[in-house]
């Protein structure tokens, strides 16, 4: 009988954030996968947590994702976590719970942390309806264009991108959006160092052109005034 894959949220700055339920799971299961080594292993760590570790990337994940998948097979339960927050969403996995319904293993998703909430809900902006853009193209030529797509978009747009392209991203917003288009941005979500700054795309890449901050953070955009 095949084992059970486990979907694992864990915190996404705060490690105080863990659930119950998460920390069970990972204390029970036989295996445990995370994204990359070294933020795998001091969350483990921190719980004191000793398992059989895999690595499922987006370097490796085709041959990983067999791998794990035989384990399932064997019937060894197993449990997927990401760098932060919820695994798959936006982040490797897919591939692994795609294999996984088709071979028939039963999968469990363990919710929890997500930066994607709490930065709609601070935002201010209507959040009945919403579109998660998530990452755009690093190449800017790419990014203008799919900004341009979301122009004239009426409902809340969430947007997130690497740490240390903060302010080419807001740039380009204010280039693209116009001088009105108001923005959220969640900065370091859950951590000492949380912040959160609203005002319009341009006041913000002046007040970020100025300030050196690097650290996780989410957009989330103004929809077009109906």
């Amino acid at each position: 009988m095949a084992g059970t894959l486990y979907l694992v949220a864990t915190p996404i700055g705060n490690l105080e954030d863990i659930t119950f339920r998460a920390l069970r799971i990972l204390k029970e299961v036989d295996m445990v996968v995370y994204e990359e080594r070294k933020e795998g292993a001091r969350l483990l760590r921190h719980f004191g947590i000793e398992k059989p570790v895999e690595s499922l990337n987006e370097h490796n994940e085709p041959a990983s994702s067999q791998v794990i998948l035989e384990r399932l097979k064997e019937g060894k339960s197993v449990a997927v976590i990401s760098d932060a927050g919820t695994p798959v969403f936006s982040d490797p996995g897919q591939l692994l719970v795609q294999k996984a319904i088709r071979g028939g293993v039963r999968i469990v998703p363990i919710p929890g942390a997500s930066s994607l909430l709490p930065a709609l809900i601070v935002s201010g902006f209507p959040i009945d309806e919403f579109v998660f853009q998530g990452f755009l193209s690093p190449k800017r030529n790419r990014r203008i264009v799919e900004l341009q797509e979301l122009r004239k978009e009426r409902r809340t747009i969430v947007l997130m991108d690497a740490p240390y392209r903060l302010v080419q991203l807001i740039r380009d917003i204010a280039g693209v959006f116009g001088a009105e288009r108001r923005l959220c941005v969640a900065f370091d979500l859950t951590l000492p160092t949380e912040k959160l700054f609203h005002g319009t795309a341009p006041k913000l890449y002046e007040q970020f052109s100025k300030e050196e901050r690097k650290g996780e953070f989410v957009v989330v955009v103004e929809g077009i005034s109906k």
